[in-house]
């Protein structure tokens, strides 16, 4: 028979129960998660272009999800101009850099303005204007344009012979560290909410382990891919993370305000497109950011 100490060692040696429910079924989930990375990989295998179709029709689709919530609402935003102006922000930035991005995004805002404006016509006055073009603005701002700078890290300048698509996998495995640190550190040691009125479920013990994780991921990933001191890719991991994690809070507190779980049933275990690409849309432009204020 053991003795009561050795039954507590044994005990205390154990694996930690976790704190907390995952909240999705998770085989589906990496299952899903799976498939859609290997769509990525895919892409940047076949080169830049078929990594600015993906990212454009991320753009689309995403935009037409958050444009057709947002009506279900009672928010009337002419959705054949964001989308459109997203395509052109995304495409000007191939041959133009930041300058088509600017082109495209003025255009847009531009054309927003006045689609909203005589939405009902010209002899019928505009309703909600100032209200659905603030609206409009931020979707142009958090999808399109983000996803305009995911797209042009496929040009960044490289040093020596450093492929781009090192600097797309890279801004990618940070991302994902930092969805799977806070996943697992949420999960089995969450116990204090970071912002509890707008997502319940994030904890500092899970943004801790996100840290880590992104930190250390962006610490190799620098050596290893982008021929980089350490302490860049631990900065850049850093940065990513919290980006990341405030991309996760904007999206909480939008669906929270209009009374949803999910922005739609696209991904199974997931929800909506822009329940995956929340934390990735800053983090992209974070990403374009720092490698060019440091250079590679």
């Amino acid at each position: 028979m053991p003795s009561p100490n050795s039954e507590r060692l044994i005990e205390e040696l154990r694996l930690p129960k976790p704190r907390n429910s995952a909240g999705r079924n998770v085989p589906v989930a990496i299952g899903m998660g799976v498939l859609l990375g290997a769509l990525v990989i895919g892409s940047l295998l076949l080169g830049p272009v078929a990594w600015y179709v993906l990212v454009a029709v991320a753009a689309a689709a995403a935009t037409w999800e958050v444009a057709q919530r947002l009506r279900e609402s009672d928010w009337m935003l002419p959705r054949p101009v964001l989308i459109l102006g997203g395509q052109a922000m995304i495409w000007l930035s191939w041959p133009m850099g930041v300058s088509g991005i600017a082109v495209g995004l003025l255009a847009t805002l531009m054309a927003l303005l006045v689609s909203r404006l005589f939405l009902y016509g010209a002899n019928e006055a505009p309703r909600n204007w100032l209200r659905d073009v603030g609206v409009g603005c931020l979707v142009i701002m958090w999808i399109p344009l983000c996803l305009a700078f995911a797209a042009s890290l496929a040009h960044m300048p490289t040093p020596g012979d450093v492929n781009p698509v090192w600097v797309i996998v890279t801004f990618m495995l940070c991302v994902v560290a930092n969805d799977v640190g806070g996943y697992v550190a949420g999960v089995f040691f969450g116990k204090h909410p970071m912002a509890p009125a707008v997502s319940p479920k994030k904890s500092w013990e899970g943004f801790a382990g996100s840290v880590a994780f992104g930190s250390a991921v962006g610490a190799a990933s620098a050596v290893l891919l982008l021929d980089a001191p350490w302490w860049f890719g631990m900065v850049l991991g850093m940065v990513l993370v919290v980006a990341a994690t405030l991309g996760d809070l904007v999206e909480s507190q939008f669906k929270r305000d209009l009374g949803i779980k999910d922005m739609s049933d696209l991904i199974p275990a997931h929800g909506g497109l822009m329940d995956r690409l929340d934390g990735m849309l800053p983090a992209a432009a974070m990403a374009w950011m720092m490698l060019t204020i440091f250079g590679l």
